[in-house]
């Protein structure tokens, strides 16, 4: 199966798309969240941020979080994954956090926090902050095997284009990331995702490691981007062969 770019789910939502840009809508969102000083605290493994109307508004139109459901009309909360907590706090720095709902943390404070919770944080958040960072909408991709899935805009107007896999290698060698060790492993990710019409994105987080400081990671780790695709029978190298050979008998 080969992927023909986005799908948009009615012919209309490209226009509406382009008309109201993402980059445009996450600066909204983020005067907004620093007008209302708004703390995210946490809750288990994320964080529940209380947000009013305004704000609801913004955070379902960027695709920050999940809404929870409540029986209280009048008060809205969101699930914000770690991820997003940390890019909405430390890279766009409109967004308070709290850990003991007490007193708001720093950066450094809650990246070493997160840190000792998860210590591949670090490489997942750089790839997220990789994609994010570029406009594309980011969420979740367990459904789907994958790490992450990509949406060119608003997951109501089009269908998610990309199926990503997070993978390191840190300086020393021998210390890297177990994923897509053998080739059973791409056939497998390929032949899903294009099952449901998704190209598989490989994110290789490279010369990394999770011990350093916060500035000094970001600043030292690169990311390698590479779409792996599936070999179709109609492009194998004979047909093309046959082509040039016509050709040069002409």
């Amino acid at each position: 199966m080969e992927l023909s770019g986005p799908r948009w789910k009615c012919k209309n939502f490209v226009q509406i798309a382009n008309s109201n840009p993402m980059s445009e809508i996450i600066t909204q969102l983020k005067v907004c969240l620093s007008n209302s000083e708004s703390t995210a605290l946490l809750i288990g493994t994320d964080f529940l941020l209380e947000a009013a109307p305004e704000l609801t508004d913004l955070l379902n139109r960027t695709s920050f979080g999940r809404q929870l459901k409540t029986s209280n009309d009048a008060k809205h909360y969101f699930q914000l994954s770690p991820e997003e907590t940390f890019y909405l706090h430390h890279y766009l720095e409109c967004l308070k956090v709290s850990i003991d709902d007490t007193t708001s943390i720093n950066s450094n404070e809650l990246w070493n926090y997160m840190r000792t919770r998860n210590e591949l944080f670090p490489i997942y958040y750089k790839a997220y902050f990789h994609l994010r960072s570029k406009n594309w909408v980011v969420k979740l991709g367990t459904r789907n095997g994958v790490d992450y899935v990509v949406y060119r805009h608003h997951p109501a107007l089009v269908h998610s284009e990309y199926a990503v896999i997070v993978d390191w290698e840190k300086e020393k060698e021998e210390n890297k990331g177990d994923r897509l060790k053998v080739w059973s492993d791409f056939h497998c990710a390929i032949r899903a995702c294009n099952g449901v019409a998704k190209a598989v994105l490989l994110l290789n987080v490279m010369s990394c490691d999770v011990n350093f400081s916060l500035p000094e990671f970001l600043e030292r780790a690169t990311v390698d981007e590479r779409q792996i695709t599936r070999w179709i029978p109609s492009q194998c190298r004979d047909d093309c062969k046959l082509v040039e050979m016509k050709g040069e008998n002409d």
